[in-house]
């Protein structure tokens, strides 16, 4: 039996999230269009007969602002690379750039780095690939460079056997059952930042949050309220939409999934709060789980 803990890391939108999904084959990590939609270091557990691996999905590592927010979650990541047996690397087909070289120099020295190279469906001429994945070969020294579609799941069990060699001899580092070590009510928290991220306009998501204020299982039935913070009273109206019908749809959208992850019925409230200056304030960034 080989286990460890394998940092997925890259720039923002590269397709990380996406990529965790598609491994563990369940929806852990929020996916949007949007760059830095994920926040949070999220843990996603494959455990397969000889093998157990644990994701670590990290946020995109931003090096182009530098509040209070992106240093937490940037700190975040250099602690996520710090802990693991390996660290994959994902850029997207036909594009490296000076970003993802700052990401590669996180992984240190002795952590085994393999390359993913995500979104090849989407290259417009596919006969240049092979000059990109030999030019990328010249970056640096990799123990393994895989060109693969997340979204098209191709080659991704070519990936996991890459990832396999490299991973030590060890004992389950988790139960058989377990998908991840965040709770439902992070993943209800969530669900619904994703749904913000999906039907709202460019700008707002980048000033929401979500705070679960009461998470309670009764039988087989979830009874959830949940808080989206927004910095600014005029963002409210935008979440709420004409006769509330934007927030309807977040609610219902947000409530299938997490259905669909818990196995039974939800109740979800859901409602808006204005809390100016959220991202740059210390102790709200520490209640709602940013390190």
């Amino acid at each position: 039996m080989r286990a460890g803990r394998i940092a997925i890391v890259g720039r923002p939108n590269v397709g990380k999230s996406t990529l965790l999904n598609a491994l563990v084959g369940e929806k852990l990590s929020i996916v949007s269009r949007r760059a830095q939609t994920t926040r949070y270091n999220i843990l996603g557990i494959l455990t397969q007969s000889d093998a157990q691996y644990v994701f670590v999905d990290t946020p995109g590592f931003q090096t182009a602002h530098g509040g209070p927010l992106n240093q937490r979650m940037n700190r975040g990541i250099k602690q996520a690379v710090g802990e693991v047996d390996l660290a994959l690397l994902v850029v997207e087909a036909g594009r490296y750039d000076q970003r993802d070289h700052v990401v590669r120099q996180l992984v240190p020295a002795t952590c085994p780095l393999i390359v993913a190279v995500n979104k090849i469906d989407q290259m417009a001429d596919k006969n240049d690939l092979l000059p990109f994945l030999a030019r990328l070969a010249g970056q640096g020294e990799f123990a393994a460079i895989v060109p693969v579609s997340a979204t098209r799941r191709t080659q991704l069990d070519f990936l996991l056997g890459e990832l396999r060699q490299r991973l030590p001899e060890a004992d389950l580092l988790f139960a058989e059952d377990e998908l991840t070590d965040r709770s439902e009510r992070f993943l209800a928290a969530e669900y619904i930042r994703e749904k913000v991220f999906r039907l709202i306009g460019d700008e707002l998501p980048y000033a929401v949050a979500v705070e679960i204020e009461r998470f309670v299982v009764d039988g087989g039935l979830r009874r959830i309220a949940a808080a989206i913070i927004v910095d600014r009273p005029r963002q409210k109206p935008i979440l709420i939409g004409r006769a509330g019908e934007t927030m309807k749809r977040i609610a219902s959208e947000a409530r299938q999934d997490m259905q669909t992850m818990f196995g039974g019925p939800v109740f979800l409230e859901v409602f808006v709060k204005v809390r100016s200056g959220w991202a740059d304030d210390e102790q709200v960034l520490s209640k709602l789980g940013y390190g």
